[in-house]
């Protein structure tokens, strides 16, 4: 049976979940219906092109998935003017799918970052970008900016206070409305004895005590984590399964949580410290390129040791001071603006910059071996004709 482009989706979301991306980012399926089936291969990209869109006609690629988003900022009109626009408009004839995984594919453990990160320490390409390598093999490593997730189904905290006789049924209630569901598990909830007040009016009619009577009775506090999606429904059938008139109730908004393995860029101890020369060349090994450009920090010898790294792929300037504050005494990347690499420098961070698309590119050959050993039904292929518009001499 055929893959479907959701199918794609499915899988593209478990390698680098959509939720990942940074905000501003325009990730996911961009154009494509989920339910059409993948009849032809599947193209990896780094860039949409009119070479790039000219050979997946010729293979008759039933999907593209391009790195950069070629929809990025709004549009207001779809026409051939602009090249891009152009490319995109034969893809759509053609019948392609589009997706883009940007900045979910940086943030991802065992993706693009830490795929160039293994690049930093010289790791060979059969051990990169897979989940399953030690990602702390040669260094200690974490995201620079960690990654920030939530679980959807865990999204606020219900809480209320209940006698103990009735906890069981409100609880209940509650998880048959979708409350109480963390990861594999259901009707997860956690309670706490204590004393609840009350004093109710002439017009109340309290379950227990008296109205115009401070009454003070043992209660349970139920806690229960619970969608947005669900909390309408999740509310209303508390209050209908409550014993009291007017239940307490709190909804309490949880925070995502910060994730050590994924995020914007990576910062990496180094297990045996280098010199940024040696750094070079093992990046400029690995990555296969014939050179890589340095700016040495400003008042550092050039064979002093190096133990913590910053990396992010790509145009990197911006997290340039992250890395410095994060204590590291270098920073890989694939551009910068001069500007930005002479105040890192100034301020005593060393740079390593491999061109944008180097430090990118080399990462599609396993990112389509993940998607087949994922879809085997589908074909992956990266394309031939995406290439570095820069071209050295």
């Amino acid at each position: 049976m055929a893959s479907t482009i959701a199918d794609l989706v499915r899988v593209m979301n478990t390698i680098a979940p959509e939720q990942m991306a940074e905000s501003w980012d325009n990730v996911g399926l961009l154009v494509g219906s989920h339910a059409d089936a993948l009849t032809g291969p599947v193209m990896l990209t780094i860039d949409l092109t009119g070479a790039v869109v000219d050979e997946a006609i010729a293979l008759k690629a039933a999907a593209l998935i391009v790195y950069h988003p070629p929809i990025f900022k709004p549009v207001s009109r779809l026409t051939d003017r602009a090249p891009v626009h152009g490319a995109l408009l034969r893809a759509v004839r053609a019948g392609m799918a589009i997706y883009s995984p940007h900045t979910a594919l940086d943030a991802a453990p065992g993706a693009l970052c830490d795929w160039l990160s293994d690049a930093v320490l010289g790791l060979t390409p059969q051990s990169t970008g897979r989940p399953e390598a030690s990602r702390n093999a040669g260094a200690d490593r974490r995201a620079l900016t960690p990654g920030r997730v939530i679980s959807p189904t865990a999204e606020v905290k219900i809480v209320t206070f209940v006698p103990a006789v009735d906890a069981e049924r409100v609880r209940n209630a509650l998880a048959s409305a979708g409350a109480g569901r963390i990861g594999n598990y259901s009707v997860c909830s956690f309670t706490t004895p204590g004393e609840g007040t009350f004093l109710g009016n002439a017009d109340s009619a309290p379950r227990v005590g008296h109205a115009q009577h401070l009454e003070t009775v043992g209660e349970l506090r139920l806690e229960m984590v619970c969608s947005r999606h669900a909390l309408a429904l999740a509310l209303e059938t508390l209050r209908q399964f409550h014993p009291y008139e007017t239940p307490a109730i709190d909804v309490i908004p949880l925070e995502p949580q910060p994730v050590r393995s994924s995020g914007t860029g990576r910062r990496l101890v180094l297990d045996a410290p280098a010199t940024l020369s040696e750094l070079a060349s093992r990046l400029r090994s690995t990555l296969a390129i014939p050179h890589v450009a340095i700016a040495p920090a400003i008042g550092r010898a050039a064979d002093s040791p190096i133990r913590v790294v910053g990396v992010c792929p790509g145009s990197g300037g911006e997290l340039a001071q992250s890395a410095l504050n994060e204590g590291c005494d270098a920073f890989v990347t694939g551009e910068m603006r001069h500007h930005d690499a002479l105040a890192m420098t100034q301020q005593g961070l060393s740079l390593i910059l491999a061109g944008h698309t180097n430090t990118e590119r080399g990462y599609l050959p396993l990112l389509a071996e993940r998607l087949g050993s994922a879809l085997p039904a589908a074909r992956f292929i990266v394309s031939k004709a995406d290439r570095d518009p820069v071209l050295p001499l």
